[in-house]
């Protein structure tokens, strides 16, 4: 690939995986350049108006993590909000052509699938039927469980196995391969 140069993205429109949406609802277009306080200002404002009753995050590639972090933040800023989440491919052709046309080299088109992400939030009730639904407060009710559970000693977690800072000399009082040397007691 040394001999071309990457000339233009052609991103394939992608249908959006849920029917029936209002056509006025407020799409969250994550890209990876996006400011999470940019997004999220924009959003929660719209979110606080009784009128507006759903909102739609998508993102892909790179942005997929950005986009779930920003619908985290939302649910813990408006409680009692429905999720439903779908995960899809985009695809994607870059065309490269020569550096050297007269090289006789062709015109390349790479076509990627990419992972992308649609995150539908309501205040309104949503068919928990339906693949990908979380409701509002799943996720507190799954850590009080797990912390109940950690706390009667159920959940068993593994010490030791793991090399460490020891072995490569980061820690503050180990100095290498040989044994330390036992602390002198006053």
């Amino acid at each position: 690939m040394e001999n071309y140069k990457k000339t233009k993205i052609v991103e394939k429109p992608c249908l959006h995986p849920f029917t029936n949406l209002p056509p006025d609802i407020i799409e969250m277009k994550v890209k990876d350049g996006s400011k999470i306080r940019n997004l999220m200002g924009y959003a929660i404002s719209k979110m606080e108006l009784d009128s507006v009753r759903q909102i739609l995050f998508t993102g892909s590639g790179k942005a997929v993590s950005k986009t779930i972090m920003c619908v985290e933040i939302m649910k813990r800023r408006l409680k009692e909000l429905h999720q439903i989440t779908k995960v899809l491919f985009r695809q994607i052709e870059e065309i490269w052509e020569p550096i050297v046309p007269e090289a006789g080299l062709d015109t390349l088109t790479v076509k990627r699938n990419i992972p992308a992400i649609c995150v539908l939030l309501s205040k309104d009730a949503l068919n928990p039927q339906e693949p990908g639904y979380q409701a509002p407060g799943s996720f507190d009710a799954f850590c009080i469980e797990t912390l109940a559970a950690e706390s009667q000693g159920q959940v068993k977690r593994k010490h030791g196995r793991g090399r460490g800072a020891g072995s490569t000399g980061k820690h503050p009082h180990f100095t290498g391969g040989a044994p330390r040397e036992p602390c002198a007691k006053s």
